[in-house]
């Protein structure tokens, strides 16, 4: 699948020409018309394009965002409220670059999961996988500094937490926090060194997205079976039948998207920043952004310590461990069998682990003291042992259902399975 001689003909003398000197057309043709992908690809599979197109969404919004905001701790309020009422669809731009943030997460998630699921990270694809992590990592930092922004109570209190735990780390942290402050509190260095950088990274994470795809083309998609391609039938041409299967899903999201725009657009923000952000007052409970709630979650969970490691320094190492992992996956599954259609013991833990991070991401925004501190610690243990004790295991032990010998065979024998069911229906 990752081979292959281009099909491209160009029609035109200046198609001739210009495909003898920068081939561009035809690597557009060759990578997304032309291009075979599986035959039994689902819905799962569409969130790659949905999450580039949300990355374009964040771009364009976000450069024109910072043409009328201002990163300075005097005005940085005041600047948003005036996009939000003297700019023209300033209020639109905001809340789709807002609220851009979080379905960006929440695609991300769904990407990440079906790659778990259906065993996306299995070799020869380690290096997809490593580098959807680092875009992963890049999205994180992005979406912090950039809730630093509007400088309301729960951005700068936000701001102070976190950076404040680097100082658990011995000989550097205070370093490393000063230099993200650029000074020893939040203030104005740091809100001009978060806009800086927030500008600057997804641009990084553009960058990375291209390698992401063309290792992609280079390995061949994944499918459901987690069979590799053996025969010519069981692919098809990306374009129309990927693309149509895209652009549905894509118009369901985007549907959903314009949903909370326009009618909840501050139900994923949190009050509290819709104040102008105040040194003196103190929140009641200070939460990050509810796509950081799960690491949140596992940072407050360790409240002991581990011989000379504080609890302190033990809850951010946890938290960076949570995202650390990720990294290291495809060497820790150990099965030969790609994906967990055919691992019924995986796909149980597999649910499981997708349960007890969505309750991560609850427990993170409950007060850490009584029963949930002892949930939470349970819930990471668990977080923990799936990847570094039930992936290795279960490899070793588990037997997997018979796998089909094609994506063809597969494809015939869900479809028969279909007609049959629908013909017992219609007996009945």
């Amino acid at each position: 699948m990752s081979g292959g001689h281009s099909t491209y003909t160009p029609k035109t003398g200046v198609g001739r020409w210009m495909d003898a000197r920068l081939p561009l057309p035809r690597l557009v043709y060759d990578s997304f018309v032309a291009y075979p992908v599986p035959r039994n690809l689902n819905y799962a599979y569409t969130f790659g394009g949905i999450l580039s197109l949300m990355l374009a969404v964040q771009i364009v919004t976000g450069i024109v965002l910072a043409m009328h905001y201002a990163a300075n701790t005097g005005v940085a309020f005041t600047s948003v409220e005036q996009i939000m009422r003297d700019v023209n669809s300033g209020w639109l731009l905001r809340y789709m670059h807002a609220n851009g943030a979080s379905f960006f997460f929440i695609a991300v998630y769904i990407h990440i999961m079906r790659g778990l699921y259906y065993g996306s990270y299995k070799a020869p694809r380690e290096m997809l996988w490593i580098l959807g992590c680092v875009i992963y990592l890049l999205m994180m930092a992005t979406a912090f500094m950039g809730y630093v922004l509007p400088w309301g109570q729960m951005s700068f209190w936000g701001a102070t937490v976190i950076t404040g735990f680097f100082t658990a780390i011995p000989v550097v942290g205070d370093w490393i926090q000063q230099l993200l402050l650029g000074g020893f509190a939040v203030d104005n260095p740091t809100l001009n060194r978060f806009f800086s950088l927030h500008y600057l990274l997804p641009f990084m994470i553009a960058g990375v997205v291209v390698l992401h795809v063309w290792a992609l083309h280079v390995t061949g998609q994944t499918n459901p079976t987690g069979i590799e391609v053996k025969q010519k039938t069981d692919t098809v041409a990306f374009t129309p039948y990927a693309t149509i299967k895209d652009a549905l899903a894509m118009v369901v999201f985007l549907l959903v998207f314009a949903y909370f725009i326009f009618y909840i657009p501050n139900f994923l923000g949190h009050p509290d920043n819709y104040t102008e952000a105040n040194a003196l007052v103190t929140p009641a409970h200070i939460v990050p952004e509810w796509y950081f709630l799960p690491f949140y979650a596992i940072l407050r969970a360790i409240t002991f310590n581990i011989g000379p490691i504080d609890s302190k320094l033990g809850g951010v190492l946890a938290m960076f461990g949570a995202i650390a992992v990720l990294f290291v996956v495809p060497w820790l599954d150990t099965s030969k069998v790609r994906s967990a259609v055919y691992r019924p013991w995986y796909k149980l833990f597999f649910w499981l682990f997708v349960i007890d991070s969505v309750f991560l991401g609850w427990l993170g925004s409950r007060p850490a003291e009584g029963l949930y501190v002892a949930l939470a610690q349970g819930a990471t243990l668990y977080y923990f042992a799936f990847f570094i004790i039930i992936m290795p295991v279960l490899g070793l032990i588990e037997t997997p259902r018979r796998l089909p010998n094609s994506i063809t065979e597969a494809v015939l024998e869900k479809n028969k399975a279909g007609a049959n069911a629908a013909a017992q229906t219609t007996q009945g």
